[in-house]
């Protein structure tokens, strides 16, 4: 942990080294403060040395000018080094969550993905910058102060010392129960997250069912439940200064109870205790560094070792050592024995044997849960197949890169994703690289076009977040037209005319079709009629594939194809009439 969070310092080890440079000098004037304060109370003014006097004053004025230049740059510059820390933890950890596999964002609440990205390294910028040097600071001024006490007077300091290890064990008992509160605080603020995250983008579900009030029950609960573990936290940290500014005065106490017996024994001078006194603050100012120092460090350890769980997380599904590059792909597939299961207990798909040529439709219809759209997500390996193997162009999809097996690959969902952004941005999201002309060609292709020239802004229209300006068939639309952009040789269509208007259903079909067109197409299809000039069709339940064949032929077969259609188009054409 400490080895890796060290390592981030490297990038901005020069600012680092100046910052601990001018904490060291400051240590290095506010230790020659009470040594002059002696000398003059002990010697240059009882022997009226005014000369000397003026001149140690003009010393320290000037000591004390570096001192305030100093200190600003510990305070700037030592504050910039830790913010860049912590940009670059939060960057390598967005990168590494991009890497992680679909099963994680599957089982992990988007609310507690965010609390880790922004809340868990809020605190982490203060233990950069301020950790390093209270801990350089405290040692310098430990050391130093503790050489000159005994300077002064050796008895009298080692009765101090003695004092200091019940400190540092009331420190240390306070300081475990102190950080397993604020741990609980992490994951209590992660739920606050995740809950208002859910609810916030389920508002229509909750405003169309009326259940704004059993929404903030939820939120209420859950922020409950985090002020109580903060008022919990605030209470350890509040046991812990409290022990150890009480202990702090108990020996200020016992330097001037013994302090001032000796001084009456004239075992010391008078110079030598206020020296000593002022000695004691800057010893006691380390030991107050190193109480806040473990606060911070409680504070930023505990969102980093959440932190350090999510890079530990390592995604499954990787590429393989000399994996290769997809070129001049056809888009033949071969699935051949696949067997899948999501949690290893319940198996969904089973021994599936399927041969798609290149540029044919193929089109997966049956039962709900069948595993029709999980054997889509296992050819651009979304998930991987517990056995079989699934071949591309007679290449097995696992020696293949990953990112060069999904750039050949379109999807196309029932549930569009739109970027909050605009038209144009999303458009663009199939292909970053693309010019103005090329991303107007997608759109006239995906039938949009004429919708974005009658907007405003046109392509610069905002679309709001996830695309809330736009009805369900514009949205598709725009989905289909960054699939348009991207021109992949395979195209997986999810149920992507569903739950729209008709007229909406007729210009993202007439889309489809062209995007279909010399592409090996796989189409997942509850209407069953926009599927009746696919090459193949396949009827998958959940003991497999039950027929397959062209339209004609499953009609004939009087199957379960044949019933399934025969049953929809009644209802259609007893919606009709």
């Amino acid at each position: 942990m400490i080895k890796l969070f060290s390592s981030y310092y490297k990038p901005h080890k020069k600012l680092f080294i100046i910052d601990m440079l001018c904490a060291f000098f400051m240590a290095v004037i506010d230790l020659v403060f009470p040594m002059v304060t002696r000398s003059l109370f002990n010697d240059i003014l009882p022997n009226g040395k005014i000369r000397t006097f003026y001149i140690l004053i003009g010393t320290l004025f000037i000591l004390y000018i570096l001192r305030a230049i100093f200190n600003y740059v510990v305070d700037y510059w030592g504050h910039v080094v830790g913010t860049r820390m912590e940009a670059d933890m939060r960057n390598d950890l967005f990168s590494h969550i991009q890497t992680l596999d679909t099963k994680y964002f599957d089982e992990t609440k988007t609310g507690h993905i965010m609390s880790r990205v922004v809340n868990d390294l809020r605190e982490i910028s203060e233990l950069a910058h301020h950790g390093p040097e209270d801990l350089f600071l405290s040692v310098i001024m430990i050391i130093g102060s503790f050489i000159i006490l005994l300077n002064i007077e050796w008895r009298l300091t080692l009765i101090i010392f003695a004092f200091i290890p019940m400190m540092i064990w009331f420190a240390i008992k306070k300081r475990e129960k102190m950080s397993n509160a604020f741990r609980n605080v992490r994951k209590k603020i992660a739920n606050v997250n995740s809950q208002l995250e859910n609810s916030i983008s389920g508002i229509r579900v909750a405003k169309s069912f009326a259940n704004e009030e059993y929404e903030m029950r939820k939120f209420f609960e859950g922020n409950r439940e985090f002020k109580e573990s903060r008022e919990f936290a605030f209470k350890s940290m509040a046991e812990f200064f409290t022990g150890i500014n009480f202990l702090s005065n108990l020996l200020n106490l016992l330097v001037i109870a013994v302090g001032g017996m000796f001084v009456y024994r004239e075992l010391i001078t008078l110079g030598d205790l206020v020296a000593y006194i002022l000695y004691i603050n800057f010893f006691m100012q380390p030991v107050r560094r190193l109480t806040q120092f473990a606060q911070q460090f409680q504070l930023g350890m505990t969102g980093f070792e959440r932190f350090v769980q999510i890079l530990d997380i390592k995604p499954e599904i990787v590429d393989k050592e000399n994996s290769i590059e997809l070129k001049n792909v056809k888009g033949d597939i071969e699935l051949k024995n696949i067997t899948f299961s999501y949690n290893q207990k319940e198996t969904v798909l089973k021994n599936i044997n399927l041969s798609i040529n290149a540029g044919e439709t193929v089109a997966l219809v049956g039962p709900s849960g069948g595993g029709k759209t999980t054997l889509c997500h296992l050819i651009p390996r979304f998930y991987d197949i517990e056995a079989g193997d699934i071949f591309i162009d007679e290449i097995n999809i696992k020696d293949i890169a990953i990112k060069s097996l999904r750039k050949n690959i379109g999807l196309v969902q029932q549930d569009v994703f739109l970027f909050t952004g605009t038209i144009k941005d999303n458009i663009l999201y199939g292909k970053p690289e693309a010019t103005d002309n090329e991303v107007i060609s997608a759109a006239k292709k995906a039938n949009i076009h004429e919708f974005i020239m009658k907007l405003p802004n046109q392509y610069d229209t905002h679309i709001g977040e996830k695309g809330v300006k736009l009805s369900g068939g514009q949205k598709q639309r725009i989905s289909i037209a960054r699939v348009f952009l991207k021109n992949p040789p395979i195209l997986i269509l999810d149920e992507a005319t569903s739950a729209l208007d008709n007229e909406s259903e007729i210009k993202i079909q007439e889309a489809l079709e062209k995007l279909s067109k010399g592409r090996t197409t796989l189409v997942i299809a509850h209407r069953l009629s926009t599927i009746r000039n696919a090459d193949n069709i396949v009827v998958l339940t959940d003991k497999g594939i039950q027929e397959q064949g062209n339209h004609d032929e499953l009609m004939k077969k009087q199957g379960l194809y044949s019933r399934l259609y025969k049953l929809q188009f009644h209802n259609i054409t007893d919606e009709i009439t």
